[in-house]
């Protein structure tokens, strides 16, 4: 089996690219019980708006994410509570080591104020085999779907749309605040099938597919972002209608979708 991958993103409005602090990213294996596993690794993080170089932290997040080999440098976490408590005191020595270096007065003082992302990370594993799984780890409102036959079977955290609005939990860069976010990780996992699909949607979409699931709107929800020709043009077009009819909130928007197929796919399809 093999996992085809898309992301979308829309910066807020009046916002260019440069200024957008989501990220998505994922990698083609994924490192589990010591093992190199044949899988994916993915992961999106939402950098705390105004937050000291949030896009930075999100970015460093990532990479180290979807690390699959630890001989390559700081590897992603194991999806259990110990490794993934040691994985954040890890990002936040090595924020730290480099925030301070070369930094202006000022700098050091917005550093020591710290920086928020909300993050969501997992791997598909056995992709060799007849039973695939995912599971992840999440942290804060950027939301995890599973969908199967355009029907939600699975999310992650486990929220409501109305669970939105309130400040939201993250991974800090100041290390006061570790064993407070250990304690605030959520953990999901299950079984996978050719076809299903994995989105992952940072808060001001991931709020707005929550509603829509929620009023009973699913299926033309999930029929349209799994469609395989979506254009990026056609989902930015789609996010500027739910934000000009205030459906929405003005944040910036990043969408990565993950399929399940039987096999590699014999052509790519390349936007223009």
């Amino acid at each position: 089996m093999d996992v085809q991958r898309v992301s979308f993103y829309v910066p807020k409005p009046g916002s260019t690219r440069e200024e957008w602090e989501d990220g998505a990213a994922d990698g083609p294996q994924s490192w589990a019980g010591g093992r190199i596993e044949f899988g994916r690794r993915f992961a999106v993080a939402d950098g705390a708006t105004e937050a000291y170089a949030a896009r930075r932290w999100v970015q460093q997040l990532l990479d180290s994410f979807i690390t699959a080999d630890p001989a390559e440098g700081a590897a992603g976490p194991e999806i259990d509570s110990a490794s993934v408590h040691r994985w954040m005191e890890a990002m936040q020595q090595q924020w730290q080591r480099r925030a301070i270096t070369g930094s202006s007065p000022f700098e050091q003082a917005k550093i020591r104020q710290g920086t928020l992302a909300t993050f969501v990370g997992g791997q598909i594993l056995k992709l060799s085999t007849t039973h695939p799984t995912w599971e992840a780890v999440a942290l804060g409102d950027s939301v995890l779907f599973h969908v199967r036959r355009d029907r939600l079977i699975g999310k992650l955290p486990k929220l409501r749309a109305a669970d939105f609005g309130k400040t939201p939990d993250g991974v800090s860069t100041l290390s006061a605040r570790l064993d407070q976010m250990s304690r605030q990780l959520q953990f999901g996992k299950g079984p996978l099938e050719v076809g299903d699909l994995i989105f992952v949607a940072t808060d001001a979409l991931a709020q707005w597919m929550l509603a829509c699931d929620e009023r009973g709107d699913g299926g033309r929800l999930w029929s349209t972002l799994s469609n395989p020709a979506l254009h990026p043009d056609v989902f930015t077009k789609l996010i500027d209608e739910e934000r000009r009819t205030k459906a929405m909130n003005d944040d910036d928007v990043t969408l990565l979708r993950l399929r399940l197929v039987s096999q590699a796919p014999t052509a790519v399809m390349v936007y223009q």
